[in-house]
């Protein structure tokens, strides 16, 4: 295997960050600036720009809304539903973003491995028990 195989992060060609349009670097790079790093998924998504465009206005509709769950919360929910549905990936980004957001070095552990175990407060624990069910037993049969 060469060394382009071995670091493929996806099966399309991944961009070149200064040959993408400036809308599309400048989310990336305010992501790197925020996370201090730049998840591989947002380099695939931008081979097709106008699929990363739609993908961040959805992101973003639902992660930054100014109102009610706060940024850790909402980080909360993808981090114990991405554990619950075995996505790695997701997991491991969601959950350094968490621990960013929430200044807990444990809680993304906590909640990927035993949401239901995890030490929540009684508000956050009413939202990953509603996120838990919908994510894994909203099928009403």
């Amino acid at each position: 295997m060469n060394d382009m195989q071995h670091d493929a992060i996806s099966r399309f060609p991944v961009p070149d960050l200064a040959a993408l349009p400036a809308d599309i670097r400048e989310k990336i790079l305010a992501v790197q600036e925020k996370a201090g790093f730049v998840p591989n998924v947002f380099l695939a998504l931008a081979h097709r720009p106008d699929e990363f465009r739609a993908f961040f206005a959805y992101h973003d509709a639902l992660m930054l809304r100014p109102a009610g769950l706060s940024k850790a919360e909402r980080e909360m929910i993808v981090v114990a539903t991405s554990g619950a549905n075995h996505c790695l990936y997701c997991v491991v980004a969601h959950g350094a973003i968490l621990r960013i957001y929430a200044k807990d070095p444990e809680i993304a552990d906590r909640l990927a491995v035993n949401p239901g175990k995890a030490r929540l407060a009684p508000r956050q624990r009413a939202m990953i028990d509603y996120a838990m069910k919908v994510a894994t037993a909203s099928d009403p049969t």
